[in-house]
Parts: C-alpha cells; structure tokens; sequence
C-alpha cells in the first residue's frame, strides 16, 4: 500500500479558525491540499476574506461558516451546512482564571460547552459522514492541561481531561473502520493572542521581554521556546495522513517537555 501525506480531496471543518491556533491548523491543512472551513462565531467581512485569502495562497476551496460553538445546534448545524466533513479538528476554547469558590458558573458553563461539549456534537454530527465518506479523522485540540493541573483554571483543566477521555472513547468506537480519532495537547503556543499580553506582563513583573518569556510564560516548559502554530497545524497534517492511520485514541504532547516533568 502507498504512503501519502496528500489530503487533497479531503475536506476539513476546523472550530475556532480565524486566528491563532485554529487558522495555523487551516492553513498546513489548505497547504497539504485539503479543501478548508473556517469558523468563528462573528461573521464579519474579514472572516469571509480570510477565507477567500487561504483558498488564493494554496489553490484549495476555503469557505468560512458562522456557528456559535457554545450552542449544540450550531455545533450541528456547522457539519452539516459544511456538506462533507472528511476530517474534523475541534479547536475552539475560551479561558478564565479565578478560585473554585470565586469562579463564576457562566463562566464554568461557558468553558464546558466551548471546550469540550461542542466536540461532542460536532462529532457526533461528523460519524455518519465519514462513515459513508469510508474514511475520517478527528482531532481535539487539548492542552498541557488535559494531562496535569494548574491553580485557578478548574473549568479550562476539567474541559481539557474531558477533551482527551472523549478521543479514547471515540476511537474506541471506529477502531474498526477506517477512521482516527486522537487529541493534540499543545503547551504554551506564540499566537496573536499571547504575543499582545507580553508588554502587560514586562510592566507588572518589571522584567525585559526576555525574562517575562522565560521566567514568566514558560516558567514550566523546559524547552524554554514557544510552541508554534505550524507545529501544531504540522502535527495535525501527520495525524490525518496514511502514516498515522494506526494511530488513535492517544494523545499528542506538542509541550516542549512540559508533560514530562
């Protein structure tokens, strides 16, 4: 049998992909040939031209849909106005940090259905079509944190676990057919996001970016360096191809060593 690491032909719904780690995943996906959905929850015009820029940089088709990942419906309705769904990565998530006792229940309900149950039902959403499709791949975006605990994240760490218990079972359940399921868990990743907080923290430790970076940001990451968007987008291209096609119901440390420790 030949090995391929094309996925042209193969159409991926990514969660959460106009920024970050979610359009770092699109773009290795649209680079290695597969047509792409972006998603987000805010329909803007710019949503709508990253598409159409992804789709003229790779010669793929890229559509965005919008779909409100806290909400099932939508989590459903995003697979299905998507047609085919040949490989799912579910990467939406939100954070916040705060005590048990102090932690808000919007925020801990927010977190769970962002984070974890809209993996439930765009997968579920997703079987069927891979099942007629004869072939499937489901990645979840995990963390650090779906395999050890920090202070203060309860509801980011218990969607986390929950993210990487929900590939076992799912891959379990396709074992025998031609489908994976498996999950990422990325340490810290240099995105937009993270890249803003930089000169807040330099002000509040009084430290040079360097040290904020190293003393600060990475304090548990022995690698001392970020984690990239196309190291994650990379290591989610290799799940989806033939090499990986005997791997499933594991879970993928992209942490620098974080984990290790």
């Amino acid at each position: 049998m030949s090995i391929t690491t094309s996925l042209a032909g193969k159409t991926a719904v990514i969660t959460g992909s106009t920024s970050g780690i979610g359009l770092g995943i699109a773009r290795e996906l649209a680079r290695a040939g597969a047509d792409v959905v972006l998603n987000s929850f805010t329909d803007s015009a710019e949503d709508h031209a990253l598409a159409e820029a992804v789709a003229a940089e790779f010669g793929v088709t890229a559509r965005y849909i919008r779909a409100d990942m806290s909400r099932a419906e939508d989590c459903r309705a995003l697979i299905g106005q998507a047609g085919a769904c040949d490989i799912l990565v579910n990467n939406a998530g939100i954070q916040h940090v705060a005590p048990v006792e102090d932690f808000p229940v919007a925020k801990w309900d927010a977190i769970i259905a962002i984070n974890l149950s809209s993996a439930f039902h765009t997968t579920a959403a997703a079987l069927p079509k891979m099942r007629a499709a004869g072939w499937g791949r489901v990645v979840n975006i995990a963390s650090a944190h779906g395999l050890t605990a920090s202070p203060f994240k309860s509801a980011y760490v218990s969607a986390k676990h929950g993210i990487v218990g929900f590939s076992k079972v799912v891959a379990l359940e396709t074992a025998e057919e031609p489908i994976t399921c498996n999950s990422i868990c990325p340490g810290y990743v240099l995105t937009p996001l993270v890249e803003a907080q930089i000169p807040d923290q330099m002000k509040t430790h009084n430290m040079s970016r360097e040290d904020v970076i190293k003393k600060v940001m990475l304090d548990r990451q022995p690698s001392g360096e970020f984690v990239t968007v196309e190291q994650i987008g990379g290591t989610v291209v290799f799940l989806c191809s033939d090499h990986a096609a005997q791997i499933t119901g594991t879970a993928v440390s992209v942490d620098g060593g974080w984990t290790a420790m």
